[in-house]
């Protein structure tokens, strides 16, 4: 059973971070986000009002002290590079501190990366260049906070070989993960690929464990491990399926619990896999809850993104002298709200909102400009588009299926420049 998390001193692991090299995996494709990933990676997909999705595992690190970071890229990588240049180029190179990109490159065969083992696998000279103790593989795409140092001291700690990332959830949540089956010492002896009927905690027979992705492993084991798999034909190189329920067998991996009183972030306890549409979706509309389940104000661990330098937010009265008027909603910087309504939504930067144009249960991301009267429900806008006076989206889904992609939960999705029939305002 977890049992009470105690509280580590961090004084005695002063050095654990500078012996740690870490991966981010981002080259994921997320097709099933398309049209969101239509120009880019997952990682760069925004979120939030402000952020995207990446800067929640590069805050992690930042607030971890964790400074040698490798972004391992390979899906439409423009966007996400660009972010990484513009918002986070805040290390030091001179003190051997980076956050660097690292497309696909072949290193070793003719190949891009072909599962999440493989992308570590192509970039061991970097391991080697590195000469970390451990090695840190986290996932780009998933919305959480987490203090990376308390798992690194708990892997430490124990002696372990691998240490996992968990969390707990209801036996039928974790039919759609992979769960671990832990011991009574949350040693892990068994991985499970979306079972019907996953193996209950030892504590509580209601709960399963599953697996975050998120790994820690002494770089020794880890390299071994690599150039093992590589030699199964039969693998599919990746670290859940394959490399870890191999390593389970004769070594020493260990659970680590997500969301304890172990760690300096609030315990808010927060994951999510956005990885559809309709997970996307909710996952921000979850910020407009009167107290977010992600807590976004903890002061001392504030999400970095980029920001451009743009007005402050405001409403204005439209032609008609009606009011700007957002009730529940996300306004970022350089939104204009002149006369229309806002309701439950979350609205990016450089937004324009017409006069009586009404938007509920909605994202819209940066540069769209609303146009007078126009009505949206239920839809995600992409960036830089124009939605004509009078324009229905959200209203009629019929309508709406044959000139956009609508979620089976009737969530609409406007792409990147979407250009409206007939309105010739919207190409400018």
């Amino acid at each position: 059973m977890w049992g009470a998390a105690k509280q580590i001193s961090y004084r005695n692991h002063k050095m654990i971070q500078n012996q740690t090299l870490t991966f981010i995996l981002a080259g994921g494709e997320g097709s099933r986000l398309y049209p969101l990933t239509a120009r880019r990676s997952k990682p760069s997909v925004p979120f939030g009002g402000k952020y995207r999705i990446i800067d929640f595992t590069l805050t992690n690190c930042l607030h971890s002290g964790l400074r040698r970071v490798l972004v391992l890229t390979q899906y439409k990588s423009h966007s996400l590079n660009k972010h990484l240049r513009d918002g986070w180029s805040v290390f030091n190179p001179e003190l051997g501190e980076y956050i660097t990109p690292v497309p696909a490159q072949m290193n070793r065969g003719e190949h891009w990366y072909e599962g999440t083992a493989d992308a570590i696998f192509q970039n061991l000279n970097l391991i080697e260049r590195s000469n970390s103790k451990y090695t840190m593989i986290l996932s780009g795409d998933h919305i959480y906070r987490m203090d990376y140092e308390a798992m690194l001291i708990a892997h430490e700690d124990s002696g372990a070989d691998v240490t996992i990332a968990c969390m707990e959830v209801t036996r039928e949540e974790a039919r759609a993960f992979g769960v671990v089956v832990i011991n009574e010492n949350q040693q892990i002896i068994a991985f499970e690929e979306k079972p019907e009927q996953p193996t209950p905690i030892p504590s509580d027979p209601q709960k399963a464990l599953v697996s975050m992705g998120l790994y820690v492993f002494s770089t020794e084991l880890l390299t071994e491990a690599l150039m093992h798999d590589q030699q199964m034909k039969a693998s599919s190189h990746d670290f859940g399926k394959d490399v870890l329920p191999r390593l389970v067998q004769g070594k020493k991996v260990y659970a680590y619990q997500f969301g304890g009183e172990r760690g300096r972030v609030t315990p808010d306890r927060y994951w999510r896999d956005v990885g559809t549409i309709d997970a996307y979706y909710k996952a921000n509309i979850d910020l407009l809850a009167p107290v977010p389940p992600l807590d976004l104000y903890q002061k001392n661990w504030p999400v970095r993104t980029y920001q451009p330098q743009t007005p402050p937010a405001r409403t204005i009265p439209g032609t008609s002298g009606t009011e700007g008027v957002f009730i529940n909603s996300i306004l970022s910087s350089g939104v204009v709200i002149s006369g229309g309504n806002i309701r439950d939504s979350i609205l990016f930067a450089g937004i324009y909102v017409d006069d009586k144009a009404t938007i509920e249960k909605s994202i819209l991301f940066n540069d769209v400009q609303v146009g007078a009267g126009a009505r949206l429900k239920n839809c995600i806008i992409d960036k830089s588009v124009n939605i004509p006076p009078g324009e229905e989206i959200g209203h009629d889904l019929a309508k709406d299926r044959q000139r956009f992609t609508v979620t089976e939960t009737g969530i609409v999705v406007v792409p990147h420049g979407f250009v409206f029939s007939g309105y010739l305002e919207s190409s400018s």
